[in-house]
């Protein structure tokens, strides 16, 4: 048996490089883990063999990988990644790789992607060490459990439930996630290159934030650890406190 391709050297500290390798890697590492060739020469035809491709930036079974960039999709709510999917397909989200994997994907095969990457629960890694002072964390940790009614910035816990792990049937967790991955979705929604189905809650609340306020929250955040029995709640709150699209109600 013939050994896969290694993939190729690019410059380090250029994002589309990394992009473009890590694809690279996840389509190697269906060559390198595919099942032997069925008689007739034809490859094993599985949504596990295709999805290893998503592998390549999300990591084994959607864990997410060291890098600290790409989110882990394993075990979030189905409702959640079928929508980001239909997102990025239907160009509400701008990552030129997601689109280019999805594009052109039917609506079911979309949720079929979805219902596995929420039926696997890897175990989380450790938590990095808080990366800002005492202060900010507890600014952080105020905004997320409380809030500030005065700015009309509701907690996220009342959302994102009051463990933080989300809510089905579309709510996401937000522990476990870099640091780097919660700034640059916060950013993404304030200037548009990330969107949802109107009414677009999180496009409203990430405008509302001043910079040090997301700088906190995020910091707060990626410093929670996150419980080994990890689930999302079973439905969401009663009631909402801003009208948010997408969420199955």
């Amino acid at each position: 048996m013939t050994s896969p391709p290694t993939a190729p050297t690019v410059p380090r500290g250029s994002r589309s490089a990394r992009v473009t390798v890590a694809l690279l890697a996840g389509l190697l590492a269906t060559l390198a883990h595919a099942q032997p060739m069925r008689p007739g020469g034809s490859p094993p035809d599985t949504l596990e063999a295709r999805l290893l491709a998503c592998t390549g930036c999300h990591g084994p079974q959607g864990r997410s990988t060291p890098d600290g960039y790409y989110p882990r999709i394993a075990g979030k709510p189905a409702g959640y990644l079928y929508n980001q999917l239909l997102n990025f397909r239907d160009g509400r989200r701008a990552v030129p790789s997601m689109t280019w994997m999805v594009e052109g994907l039917p609506d079911a095969y979309l949720r079929d992607i979805a219902e596995h990457f929420a039926g696997r629960h890897p175990p989380h890694p450790p938590s990095p060490p808080p990366a800002a002072p005492p202060a900010t964390l507890e600014r952080g940790r105020r905004l997320v459990v409380e809030g500030d009614r005065a700015r009309g910035l509701p907690a996220c816990i009342a959302c994102h439930g009051d463990a933080l792990l989300g809510a089905q049937p579309a709510v996401p967790g937000l522990l476990g996630l870099p640091r780097d991955y919660l700034n640059a979705q916060f950013g993404a929604w304030r200037e548009g290159t990330r969107r949802a189905m109107a009414p677009d809650c999180m496009a409203t609340i990430a405008r509302r934030l001043a910079p040090e306020d997301v700088a906190a929250v995020t910091a707060w955040l990626a410093a929670q650890p996150v419980p080994a029995d990890a689930r999302a709640r079973e439905s969401l709150p009663t009631t909402l406190p801003l009208d948010c699209g997408g969420l199955g109600r």
